[in-house]
């Protein structure tokens, strides 16, 4: 098969391959697309923890999304990683430049081993500048308390949040209610014209390293492909959940999903 879109991701490297630029690329590729990349950190991780950060020079960031963009246009971009304002500020200014509609912020703040990935004054350009800028912003639980200064114990809670993005400048709003203590998964979908919550199972494992990241890449994969937004993030919730749900159990820690389980490899190449 062709691949049916192209997205460009914008994010951090995860070494263990389960997060980052390596779960993006295999979720854009495992769902049918064809995967670019702007790296804006390397990270030396395992499924227990973040060994360490090393940044990538603001102007090599720019030089990945404009000088890829200039020759191959992306039908859409997810943003994940970015750490510090020389980054955050290098991407708007790129942004600006490759004239790119579709956009999906996954604002990473917080590794799943309990690392801090964003510094405060990168947050405050994000909330004042980037959110204004995307199509839909991704938090989870603990992102959108951040963001919003408020706790979410409830449904209701995460709705006021997604509100509070709103009034921030977020078009659309998806809040994931993995953290929520409930056997149902309730994840939010808001913007100023409806509010709706996407219930699944929620599948009992510690095996959910790079969720966030692989969700965000799916939407975006989903949306670059003509979706609409709503029916991306309902589509892309569904790979996520079956590839928690076959997960390969690997590694100590928070281990990573199955982001090939859409893939059946043809006999040939078995």
């Amino acid at each position: 098969m062709k691949p049916k879109s192209k997205v460009l991701i914008i994010a951090g490297s995860d070494s263990s391959g389960g997060a980052g630029i390596q779960a993006d690329i295999k979720t854009v590729t495992a769902l049918g697309s064809y995967a670019m990349t702007a790296i804006t950190a390397v990270t030396s991780q395992n499924t227990t923890g973040v060994y360490s950060i090393a940044s990538i020079p603001p102007k090599e960031i720019s030089a990945q999304i404009e000088f890829t963009s200039k020759d191959i246009k992306p039908d859409a971009i997810k943003i994940g990683m970015l750490h510090s304002t020389g980054v955050i500020n290098s991407v708007l200014k790129s942004l600006n430049k490759v004239k790119v509609k579709k956009i999906i912020l996954d604002p990473v703040m917080i590794s799943k081993s309990g690392t801090k990935l964003i510094n405060n004054n990168t947050i405050k350009i994000l909330k004042s500048k980037l959110i204004k800028k995307v199509s839909l912003i991704t938090p989870n639980i603990p992102e959108a308390e951040i963001l919003t200064k408020t706790k979410i114990k409830t449904v209701e809670d995460m709705i006021y949040a997604a509100n509070i993005l709103l009034k921030m400048g977020a078009k659309n709003v998806l809040i994931k209610g993995g953290h929520l203590d409930s056997n149902i998964m309730r994840d939010i979908f808001f913007n100023k014209n409806e509010i709706s919550i996407i219930k699944n199972r929620k599948i009992n494992t510690k095996n959910t390293h790079g969720t966030g990241c692989t969700l965000a890449s799916a939407i975006a994969t989903y949306y670059s492909c003509g979706k609409t937004l709503k029916k991306s993030c309902e589509m892309a919730i569904k790979y996520v959940n079956h590839a928690i749900s076959t997960g390969p159990k690997y590694g100590k820690g928070n281990g990573p999903i199955n982001h090939l389980n859409t893939i059946n490899i043809i006999k040939k190449f078995r």
